[in-house]
């Protein structure tokens, strides 16, 4: 009996993934080869090379050639991780960057036949003040607009990922919302004060805090991607702690100021040796943002390796 021919497997399409530049979107461009995907780079900031065999790009999402990338590599999916944060940009570059920026990836998407997209977001959305619930989930409202300028653009693209989830839905879109990110090759500015000698804590305030290393968080993105569904998602481990524990687990010496604002973030800055310090902070600093993760965790089956301990010993190790 002839046998029948067999058929050669399909080539996956490729992920386009933004942020290139940036230390998680480099791992998560590692654990996507590792799992076969074929990847494509893409950062506003810099061309950043990460192999041979990973087309990389610097564009803006909102100039014209952008289109150019999907018509040549017809992505199969997308991970967004190229969200500008506030320290990075001026209010409407961030709007433009972030919101439009965003709304022309998701529309290319969708004409390009895309099947499935992450996107980062943070869980600052939700705000810092005084009356915040012990634990917030994915339904508390998301005031971080109502309380400073700073955060409406993340706020924005939140909306405008809900839109998309009716509008798009062949899309699949996933939005990831982590507590603070740390660890090895993070620059934001949480990461800049575990690892400083002398750290500034806000006179009377210690608010609970959580903490996702970068390895864990790259698996959160890459399993979530997999996976494949839609919906919005907090991303943190169970334990947290008071910031102020965590500074001297880090290795830290505390230096308590008084929370006056405008001198405030200009003194942060300084003893960070920081450029600026992105004055909406600092209600987190004082009032706790505890999310529940627990929805994410079922979900995809996710558990983080590294705990608290293991992330302060790293920064302790830095001031050795």
């Amino acid at each position: 009996m002839a046998r029948k021919p067999t058929t050669a497997p399909r080539a996956r399409k490729p992920i386009l993934v933004t942020g290139a530049a940036g230390a998680l979107a480099q791992k998560v461009i590692l654990l996507l080869q590792e799992k076969g995907y074929p990847v494509v780079a893409v950062d506003f900031r810099e061309q950043v090379y990460l192999g041979e065999d990973i087309p990389s790009y610097r564009i803006d999402a909102n100039k014209r050639g952008f289109e150019d990338i999907f018509r040549n590599h017809h992505p199969g999916g997308i991970v967004h991780l190229g969200r500008i944060m506030s320290s990075q940009s001026n209010r409407s570059s961030r709007y433009n960057m972030n919101v439009l920026g965003t709304q022309r990836l998701l529309d290319l998407g969708h004409k390009y036949g895309v099947s499935r997209t992450l996107i980062l977001s943070t869980y600052h959305v939700y705000g810092a003040h005084a009356y915040n619930p012990a634990l917030m989930d994915e339904s508390s409202p998301l005031k971080a607009a109502e309380l400073t300028m700073d955060l409406v653009d993340s706020v924005e693209l939140e909306n405008l990922a809900s839109i998309n989830f009716w509008r798009y839905p062949k899309l699949n879109i996933t939005v990831l919302r982590p507590c603070n990110i740390v660890g090895p090759g993070v620059k934001n500015t949480m990461s800049s004060l575990l690892g400083s000698h002398y750290a500034p804590v806000l006179a009377g305030f210690s608010p609970m805090m959580q903490f996702i290393h970068i390895e864990d968080m790259a698996q959160a993105v890459v399993t979530a991607f997999e996976k494949n569904k839609k919906g919005i998602y907090n991303v943190a481990p169970d334990d947290c702690v008071a910031y102020q524990e965590a500074l001297l687990q880090a290795g830290c010496m505390r230096i308590p100021i008084p929370g006056v604002p405008p001198v405030l973030p200009r003194t942060l800055a300084r003893i960070l040796g920081l450029k600026s310090f992105p004055p909406y902070l600092i209600n987190y600093f004082k009032y706790p943002v505890v999310i529940d993760g627990s929805r994410f965790r079922e979900t995809f089956g996710f558990r983080c390796h590294y705990n608290l301990g293991e992330i302060f010993r790293y920064y302790r190790s830095q001031k050795n």
